[in-house]
């Protein structure tokens, strides 16, 4: 039986003093869909409209609109007896994204090798160290968001806005597979460990290297979040 989605930690900012250029709407999608990238919200529970507008004190007009535009974005869909359940990861979209990402990333990454300067490494060298940092005194749930920043350093290395642009546009999906990751601690070491070489093909302007270790490192990615989903998969069919 599905469950309906807890809304305690759910982060709404103030919506009192909502920007005139953005509707009451788009802070509510904008929340919810935080909340369900953030895994607050996870795959099969109910968006109940009344309960989220009660929650946050709201009509339930813009919580409609935040939901339908959830819908459209593929986060949540329709139940045939109504209302909404938030979609999980499929096997197509985690074997489509990983291969979408290790393209342009291996390509961010041989553009980076061919482009930087060396004091722009550094930034790279610190999250590294950051990284290790957390995952040394087990701060599994920091690792996350210390990978994204390393990321987008490297995206912004590749001086090209156009790729970074196309990368972003799966920024979503992406951190939604990080939160995966990273919970296990041996990849999240490797992870760390495939930073580490990356970083050193740049340095050393090896670009074709570059590109192969970040495609590496995305493809190791995409075969743990795959073996998660088989054993939630098989743990569904045993409920």
């Amino acid at each position: 039986m599905r469950k309906r989605a807890e809304l305690n930690n759910l982060d709404v900012g103030p919506l009192q003093a909502l920007q005139e250029r953005k509707s009451l709407g788009e802070h509510v999608f904008e929340s919810l869909k935080q909340a369900i990238i953030q895994g607050n919200i996870t795959a099969e529970e109910w968006l109940v409209e009344s309960h989220i507008a009660e929650t946050l004190g709201i009509s339930r007009t813009p919580v409609r609109e935040a939901i339908h535009k959830l819908e459209r974005e593929g986060l949540v869909e329709r139940q045939p007896r109504g209302g909404f359940t938030v979609l999980g990861l499929n096997r197509n979209d985690i074997e489509e994204t990983f291969g979408i990402r290790g393209v342009l990333e291996g390509y961010a990454a041989r553009l980076a090798a061919e482009k930087h300067n060396k004091a722009e490494l550094e930034p790279l060298e610190k999250k590294i160290e950051e990284f290790q940092k957390a995952l040394n005194q087990k701060k599994m749930n920091d690792l996350p968001a210390i990978n994204t920043e390393f990321h987008d350093l490297l995206y912004a290395l590749s001086k090209s806005p156009k790729l970074i642009s196309i990368i972003n546009g799966l920024r979503d999906q992406i951190y939604r597979f990080r939160k995966v990751n990273l919970k296990e601690e041996k990849f999240a070491i490797t992870s760390n460990r495939d930073h580490r070489q990356m970083l050193q093909s740049i340095r050393k302007r090896d670009a074709e290297g570059a590109e192969r270790l970040t495609r590496e490192h995305i493809l190791r990615g995409r075969e743990i979040v795959l073996r998660e989903f088989d054993k939630q998969k098989r743990d569904r069919r045993k409920e």
